[in-house]
Formats: C-alpha cells, structure tokens, sequence
C-alpha cells in the first residue's frame, strides 16, 4: 500500500515513485512479452525501431500485459488514490529508441488528449528498464495539476502539446524528473505536466503504461479503444460524477470531428466486462 508520505504526495505534487513493485524475474517476462514476435511486428510497423513509439491497446496484444493490468500490486494502489471501482481508459507499450532526435515528447497533460465528467484519472508506467535523465525519463512539473486544464490549441484546433511554457521555463526548480528502476512505476495525475527528451543512453527505454479512471469519470472526446472501458477492480457505474466547470472540446485536424463538433471522432463500443472473449494471444 501507499505509504502516507506518497499519497500525500499524490495529492500536493500531482506525482509519485515507487520501486521494487515487481521482481527481475518478473521483469523479464515482461521484456520477453515485448519481443513477442505480433509485438515486435506492430512496433515495427509503428516505426519502433526510428521513432518513440506509443502501442496502444497492448493489454489486447498479449496476455502478460492483460494480467499485468489487473494485478493487485498495482491496483491496490491506485485504489488508495481514486476509489476501488477501477477501469481502464487504455493502454500501451511505451518504447524510446536509442537514437537522438527520436524519442522527445513534449510537455502536455493527459486530459487535454481525453477529457472525463471529473479527474479522477491517473497514469501508471511500470518501467521495464530503469528510468534515467540519460534514456529519456519522464519529467513532471510538481504541482502543475492544480493549475486544471491548460491551453493545448490554437483558435480551437488541439495541437497535442500544453501552450503556456511558464509552467516548466519560469519556474525550472519545479520540474522533477521521474527515475524508477525496472520493476518499479510512476504514477501521474493527468492534469500534471509531463515531457521526455531523448534517449542517449545507446540502449532502449521501455515501459507499459495503464491510463486508469473512477468507474463514475465517463470520458467526453477521443478514441474509444479496445481496452477502453475494461473493469480491472470493483464494479462498474451507472452514474457519471462530473466536476463543477467547463471544459473546452478542441477540434483535431487529424481526425474527423464528431456532429458534436468534439475534439475527435469516437470508434468503437465500451468495453463493460474484463472477462468477455478476447483475442487469441500468444502467452
């Protein structure tokens, strides 16, 4: 369980660190369920070897990262932080090549990208290499999520990344780089500023990322992917608990926007039972 000092954290700096959640033999499962042949092939396809690449709906590609999901250590967890009625909003592998100018990511907040009915949202990556400055870790602006959604667009149009650099440039000493060891996680609230430079190290950086929510935050604009919706603890809602507010819906130029003029256009269905069929994996 979380400690008292890192929920604390949670909540004041919008981050946390915890390491040693999975053993080096668990790991390497891990790793070898990445090099799995479908894996590697869509990485591949995806420009994995050039490029940072996000994979999304990894928990549909291989049942070791469907387990991992779902595994108590990491559910616990988040439970602490935003109930025990626990769904997936998606999932992915995470992969930064060893080459410069590949692997940067600008600073953005999650939200921006799928915007809820409230931000009970959080992110967990569970490194399968250790996190370093050299390999393109993740950086976090402390305190950034209580600042709420930032600017992402220009005249409506999502431009994918935070348009407002006082956050990270006025104010440097609160920027926090994220470094667990393999095995270990990161969690992040998903209005907190993040970014990742280059990968220098010579070596890849690997994680998998859960987006987790409250089974009452129902999500507005974006894909509907695969995973979306799977149950991972509790139960799920009939209610949608939504955040005193407003929130803008940007439009996409890369997407067809919905006749609700959202920022993108919304595939496929809700995801209601962890345990429906799903797709042959090799384990």
């Amino acid at each position: 369980m979380l400690n008292p000092q890192q929920i604390e954290q949670y909540r004041v700096d919008g981050y946390a660190v915890i390491d040693g959640l999975f053993s080096p033999s668990e790991v390497e499962e891990l790793r070898a369920a990445s090099e799995d042949p479908g894996v590697k092939k869509s990485l591949k396809a995806s420009g994995g070897d050039d490029h940072i690449v996000h994979l999304l709906e990894i928990t549909c590609k291989h049942a070791a990262f469907r387990e991992l999901a779902r595994d108590t250590r990491i559910t616990d967890l988040v439970a602490q932080l935003i109930g025990n009625d626990i769904q997936l909003q998606h999932s992915k592998l995470a992969t930064k090549p060893p080459k410069v100018d590949a692997g940067a990511f600008a600073w953005h907040q999650d939200y921006a990208y799928f915007p809820h009915t409230n931000t009970d949202l959080l992110a967990v990556m569970v490194m399968l290499d250790d996190a370093t400055p050299e390999n393109g870790c993740m950086s976090v602006v402390k305190g950034s999520q209580k600042h709420g959604l930032l600017k992402h667009d220009d005249k409506g149009w999502f431009l994918g990344a935070c348009q407002e650099p006082k956050y990270w440039d006025d104010a440097p000493e609160n920027v926090v780089p994220l470094t667990p060891k393999a095995g270990g996680i990161s969690i992040h609230h998903c209005l907190t500023l993040h970014a990742s430079p280059n990968n220098l190290s010579g070596r890849p950086r690997r994680g998998v990322v859960f987006q987790y929510r409250a089974a009452d935050a129902y999500q507005m604009s974006d894909h509907v992917w695969a995973d979306t919706g799977f149950q991972v603890r509790g139960n799920p809602s009939d209610f949608a608990r939504c955040d005193a507010g407003t929130v803008r819906l940007s439009k996409s130029r890369s997407r067809k926007p919905n006749p609700f003029g959202n920022m993108y256009f919304q595939t496929g269905a809700l995801a209601t039972e962890w345990n429906a069929p799903q797709p042959a994996v090799k384990a």
